[in-house]
Parts: structure tokens; sequence; C-alpha cells
């Protein structure tokens, strides 16, 4: 499946100022997000499946992407556009089948073999890193840096998104090394502005 879509925003609503999640994603998608991964895994099943729904109905006013991360089962419950798996999700070949061909998937790689894996099963898409030092991907281990993105980007033969301490005066360096998009949290939910920043950082990317 083609993307339509170069940034990508994981929610933390712990990183939101006042931690009014769907009112910072609102702000996100009027600055121009047209793909958003729901990721609050310390929630209930129960208070996941409320968000995602109020997720979709904003979503959907956009054109946007929503994916939730791991839950098919919440995904599929709220017509979700895909999910994203990470290393102790479902095989993403098992999710494939689930799935069927229309829903997107994506998977978190931290090592070029890693995004080859996820091609061949299926994924669609792959978030890459951290390629910068982050303190919220800092059980990944060390930053992956410039050079390995650019190695996995030229391997990958899918879109590569870079993650992991992504700035603004980051986004020329981490595009000529390869990668399609963007992954972000903090950068544009803990702003006080996110529909600025999102606009920001748009505009950066279709430079």
């Amino acid at each position: 499946m083609i993307l339509d879509f170069d940034l990508y925003l994981i929610t933390d609503r712990h990183q939101v100022p006042g931690g009014d999640l769907v009112n910072a994603v609102q702000k996100a998608l009027e600055g121009g997000v047209r793909a958003v991964q729901l990721r609050e895994k310390d929630l209930k099943t129960s208070e996941l499946y409320s968000l995602a729904l109020a997720l979709r109905e904003i979503s959907n006013q956009f054109s946007a992407r929503l994916l939730i991360n791991d839950r098919i089962d919440i995904a599929m419950a709220v017509d979700a556009d895909g999910v994203h798996l990470g290393g102790h999700s479902l095989p993403t070949r098992k999710a494939r089948r689930i799935l069927g061909p229309g829903r997107l998937i994506g998977v978190s790689t931290h090592h070029s073999d890693e995004i080859t894996a996820a091609r061949e099963e299926g994924a669609d898409f792959v978030t890459f890193g951290p390629v910068y030092s982050t303190p919220s991907k800092a059980v990944f281990g060390p930053p992956q840096g410039l050079a390995s993105l650019s190695e996995a980007c030229h391997k990958a033969r899918l879109p590569v998104f870079a993650l992991g301490g992504v700035r603004p005066e980051r986004v020329k360096e981490l595009k000529e090394a390869g990668a399609s998009g963007v992954a972000l949290i903090s950068a544009i939910l803990a702003d006080p502005d996110p529909a600025a920043r999102t606009s920001l950082f748009r505009s950066l990317l279709k430079e």
C-alpha cells in the first residue's frame, strides 16, 4: 500500500501539557498531521477503546490515518486504518492474515535486519531508531546515528520513518540520509502549540 503521509505522530498523553491528548491530537491534525499512532500502553482495554473511538472520529474529520499500537482487536473494533507492531507483538505475518491487504502495518525496528524481516512478512513501513539520544527511547540502547539510518534506508525497499530525538533542525539531514519521513512524540505533543509545531515540521519535510 502506498503511504500518503511523511509525518507520523505517536501518542503519549503523559507528555501533553494538561493531559488532554484528544485536544492535542486535534490541534496536530489542524496543523497537518495525517497519520497518528495511538500508543497508550498503560490503559485498560475499555479506556483504550474509548480513546481510540475519539481519535477515530477526529482523524476521520481530517481524512487522516489512525493506527493502533499492538492491539489488533481495538483497531478492528474502531475501524482504524491499521496497527503498529513492536518486538513483543503478534508476528507481522500473522497480523497481515488477520487484517488483510487493505489495512496498514507499521513495525518498530532498530536494525537493518529487522527492516528486511518486516518487509518480507508484509509490513507497509517501519520506524527506525532511536536515531538521536532521547529519554523515551533509552531502553532500546544507544542512538543509532545517521550512518546507521542511511544504511537502513538504502537497504529497506519500503518507507522508513526516523524516530528518536527528531527536532526541526534535524529534518534536513534525516531526509538526506534517506528517511521517507519522521515519527514524533514530544516534539509535537509536549509543545504548547501542537498545530504550529506540526505546520513547521510539515513545511520542513516539503523542502
